[in-house]
């Protein structure tokens, strides 16, 4: 059987081998080969990925199962291996064929390549010829190992790559970059080169759509909510756990989860000591449950076992993504076992506690310690834990986020990497136990890629059990009510007048800028239409292009880069006004912008912004107008309007939340129904995240005291607030019992992401609604609902097939293993000795030299040069505080008004100025050549380590505050 196949396979061989990396195809390995096979062909690949891809062909014409030839194509297809994929179909590598002179061309000249070209800056160009999972490498592998590992790396990757016109691409990347000496390489002839570039402009301008920038409130990382407590239990108690387990168990928590007991416990209900069980027994487990179930309950009930189980042995760490919900679970462990047994030490660690208090004395005088999981990073980073065997048991909240960069995927590599590790094999490692809504992560598009999917994330996990409640469904859907689905899709709106005026500064701007540079010059993305998220991807590439911007003229180029800059600024705060402008009022447009314009007028206004603020204050008047009536309403609006008018006059006792994407737009909706006769009565409160930039609108940023007041508004029985409107922030962690209507304002995500906002409604026969003007958007909201369903079937398929769940995620573990050494096995990048000078990436005006930086605890850079406040003001900080043992009291500004970082002291050392260098160009003072970096992490120089004697005993310079 297929032995057609088989002979063709081997006859196209050159090219399988030269272009696929089997680690790409895990998951065809995982269901079609012996795990001792995949294992080797891994394992060749850390030496030669050729051998390895040679070794997997030989293999995979070895098999007779059906199906395995259109698995291995579908593999290949998954993985967008598109050329290699439609050239098996047809067998026809023709195309294939076409680009093997280029591949030769980039071998023979590799070694000089390699040290011309910047992989940071190509990759933003490159995005059609290279994988996703490649570009996250490349990225990888520059911020750990340094621009020449990454080069090499991105060269390996475009040499084995299967699209045709990749050698077009990079050759406009370069030009693009200005590596023109990199691309002399490729085509020595210039004219020529450059000829070709412009028939592949059109194709390059499509590459950049695939770059996702992201600048709204839902990547807000650090952002998270509390939760309410839940008084609404039956009167029925639960009998006595078969397993030993104790049965008081309890917290006022997500949903509300235990029948009431005294104090802060809770009895723990049927349907969670289901989902326990697997825990009680011992086994690594991955819980998955509906929002609203009471996992924390479950936690609790497994931490008490734990400790009697274990005794004066047990260590116990449980960890919570976000200091919000941090805040909550540490109070509810401790009330819970305050009630229970005083005796249990308990602490809690988040933020910069972990500076103040030692993990190493937390950990040594408690039983259970309550973390933000970045603390346990940093303790092991640091060497304050030594392994994680000193733990007996880890408890990890939200547990699907173990991927990437996460810092729970940082503490299971450590994990995994101690259990796979010969050396370490006698350690005894903490139990594991993962705690969540969903474990429908990453893309896929059927029940086997889902079932990879989750069998990845529990190998993270080193969990072979996923506990789902299958025998007390019942008593779980008497406690937990999934709402109602609703769609309204809503015509968009016309343009209006507002629009063609907006549109006619930007225009006016945009002309202007061309007047000091050619604009145009520094992106290669076209088709920008205003209002659109590419057109804010087009102002972060030109912006980026004019911090590193050299002209002959050090004026000149002073004075091109501050005006390009403020002309991109004016631009990205228009753009942003056309967008509030689609989704909610124009006035609330206009009052986004009036704010900004207001801003810049207070900070300085020099020549070239009183000539961008003419523009608007010459259409303010007309732009009022407009706002205050005299245009049809948003049709959004009105739908939005229709929908709670009615929820309201059939049921005047509704809790809603209101989701939207950004902050901005948050408080342009507050505003609205503020302002509306039919909805005031709602007094909506908003809550948003803590990120770094403040709303433009508010001018502020939630603390978590503002939070918790906005949230006992909503949830006090006395109808304070009726309706919260909310970002992301509150996907997780946010509980209202008495919710019972969910609102999505153009608001969708992922599989994970739906079924965490659907379970923010609690009440029986709640409903939840996405109100949308695009018909894409609602499709993957069903879409997702289908995948939702796809994830229910893999899970179920997994638990009836242990052995093969087992045998995948052994692949997986041992797989990511090999790419973890791999990454170690590049030399580590050498820091250049050398004198950088520090210019201003918005006015290029001097700030100081890294000679006269010091590295404070591998963290703060202080410039011991007294002379800087000479070329900065300061301000007092707004929220001085202290962190990493600095105290933060005045902020420090370029006089073009530039934030250049905090004034801090230390010790008894006073008046310490701490930067942070993406507000800066670096010049080599040699070559003179510019570079940016947006983190400290990420220069290629060396700085001194900070010494107090490095403090002259003079040290006082003198401030005053402009």
């Amino acid at each position: 059987m297929y032995e057609s196949e088989k002979r063709n396979l081997l006859r196209c061989s050159e090219y399988l081998v030269h272009i696929l990396r089997p680690s790409y195809v895990k998951g065809f390995m995982t269901t079609y080969l012996q795990p001792e096979v995949a294992e080797r062909i891994l394992s060749e690949e850390s030496k030669s990925v050729t051998s390895a891809a040679q070794v997997f062909l030989d293999q995979v014409c070895l098999l007779d199962e059906l199906g395995w030839y259109q698995a291995l194509l579908d593999a290949l297809d998954a993985e967008d291996y598109k050329g290699l994929c439609e050239a098996l179909k047809k067998w026809d590598f023709q195309i294939l064929e076409s680009t093997k002179i280029h591949r030769v061309l980039l071998e023979r000249i590799e070694p000089s390549f390699t040290k011309m070209i910047k992989p940071r800056d190509l990759l933003l160009h490159l995005g059609d010829c290279l994988r996703k999972r490649e570009y996250e490498e490349i990225q990888a592998i520059e911020n750990q190992k340094g621009p020449i590992a990454a080069a090499e790396r991105l060269t390996d990757c475009l040499k084995r790559s299967d699209k045709q016109n990749w050698f077009k691409l990079l050759k406009s990347a370069l030009l693009s970059c200005d590596l023109t000496d990199a691309l002399q390489l490729l085509e020595p002839d210039t004219e020529s080169s450059v000829s070709e570039m412009e028939t592949g402009d059109e194709e390059e301008g499509e590459t950049m759509t695939t770059i996702s920038f992201q600048y709204t409130e839902q990547f807000d990382d650090d952002d998270g909510m509390l939760m309410s407590g839940n008084h609404l239990t039956p009167s029925e108690t639960p009998p006595t756990s078969a397993t030993g387990a104790n049965s008081g168990v309890g917290e006022v928590q997500k949903g509300g989860g235990g029948e009431k007991s005294r104090g802060g416990e809770k009895k723990m209900r049927e349907y969670q000591r289901e989902l326990a069980e697997p825990v009680f027994q011992g086994k690594n487990t991955v819980i998955c449950a509906p929002t609203g179930c009471g996992k924390t309950v479950v936690a609790l009930a497994i931490c008490e076992h734990h400790l009697k189980v274990k005794g004066k042995g047990a260590k116990v760490v449980f960890m919570a993504t976000k200091v919000d919900v941090f805040n909550q679970q540490y109070k509810l462990f401790q009330d819970h076992f305050q009630e229970k047994d005083p005796d249990i030490r308990i602490n809690g660690l988040c933020g910069n506690q972990g500076d103040q208090l030692s993990m190493k004395v937390v950990m040594e005088n408690n039983d259970i310690i309550v973390l933000t999981p970045q603390i346990l990073v940093n303790a092991v980073a640091g060497g304050e834990i030594t392994s994680l065997s000193c733990f007996s048991l880890l408890i990890l909240d939200e547990c699907h986020n173990t991927t990437g960069k996460h810092p729970y995927n940082i503490i299971m590599t450590s994990y995994l990497d101690a259990k796979l590790s010969k050396e370490q094999s006698g350690q005894h490692l903490p139990q594991i136990v993962g705690l969540t809504a969903s474990v429908g992560i990453g893309s896929f598009k059927n029940q086997s890629e889902a079932e990879n999917n989750i069998c990845q994330l529990c190998a993270s996990l080193d969990s072979r059990i996923i506990s789902t409640i299958h025998t007390n469904t019942d008593e779980l859907q008497s406690y937990v009510h999934t709402p109602e689905k609703e769609f309204f899709l809503v015509e968009k709106r016309h343009t209006d007048p507002f629009i063609r005026i907006i549109r006619d500064i930007m225009a006016k701007i945009e002309g202007l800028a061309k007047t000091v540079y050619n604009i145009e010059s520094l992106s290669a993305i076209e088709n920008r239409d205003y209002g659109s998220q590419k057109y804010e991807q087009w102002i972060v590439d030109v912006q980026k292009k004019c911090r590193v911007l050299q002209l002959k003229d050090q004026e000149e180029e002073s004075r091109v880069c501050r005006a390009l800059y403020n002309y991109t600024e004016h631009l990205r705060k228009y753009n942003d006004a056309l967008i509030i402008n689609e989704d909610a009022r124009t006035k609330d447009a206009l009052d986004y912008l009036s704010v900004f314009i207001q801003q810049v007028k207070n900070a300085g206004h020099d020549e070239t912004e009183q000539r961008l603020t003419a523009y608007f204050d010459g259409q303010q008047g007309v732009l009022r107008g407009l706002s205050s009536g005299g245009q049809k309403e948003n049709p959004k609006l009105d739908m939005l309007q229709y929908i709670l008018e009615e929820q309201y006059r059939q049921n005047d006792e509704t809790k809603s939340v209101l989701f939207v994407r950004t902050r901005a737009l948050a408080d342009a909706l507050k505003s609205w129904i503020e302002e509306s006769d039919s909805l005031k009565f709602l007094k909506p409160g908003v809550l948003i995240g803590r990120g770094h930039k403040s709303s433009q609108l508010t001018g502020t940023r939630m603390t978590l005291n503002s939070k918790k007041g906005v949230l006992d508004s909503f949830k006090s029985f006395d109808n304070q607030s009726k309706i919260l409107i909310a970002t992301s922030v509150a996907d997780e962690g946010i509980d209202i019992p008495q919710c019972n209507l969910v609102l999505m304002y153009e608001y969708v995500g992922n599989v994970v992401k739906m079924v965490q906002v659907r379970g923010r409604g609690r009440a029986q026969g709640s409903k939840c609604i996405l109100v949308s003007d695009k018909k894409d958007r609602i499709d993957k909201e069903k879409h997702n609902m289908e995948k939702e369903k796809i994830v229910e079937k893999a899970i179920r398929k997994l638990q009836d097939t242990p052995t093969e769940m087992l045998r995948k995620m052994e692949v997986f573990q041992r797989g990511d293993k090999v790419c973890r050494d791999m990454v170690k096995m590049v030399p580590e990048r050498r820091l250049t000795e050398g004198s950088y000078q520090l210019l201003c990436s918005k006015c290029k005006k001097h700030s100081c030299y890294t000679d006269d930086i010091r590295v404070l605890q591998d963290s703060h850079h202080i410039v011991l040069d007294p002379t800087l406040f000479s070329r900065a003001r300061t301000e007092p900080h707004p929220k001085p505080k202290g962190f990493m043992g600095l105290v933060k009291t005045k902020k420090l500004f370029c006089h073009c008004g530039l934030d250049w970082g905090i004034v801090a002291s230390y010790l008894s050392i006073q008046n310490l100025p701490v930067l942070k260098i993406e507000s800066f160009v670096v010049k080599n003072c040699v070559t003179e050549q510019q570079r940016y970096y947006r983190k400290w992490r990420d220069v290629t120089f060396s700085m001194k380590t900070f010494e107090l004697t490095d403090i002259a005993d003079s040290w006082n310079p003198l401030l005053e505050d402009q």
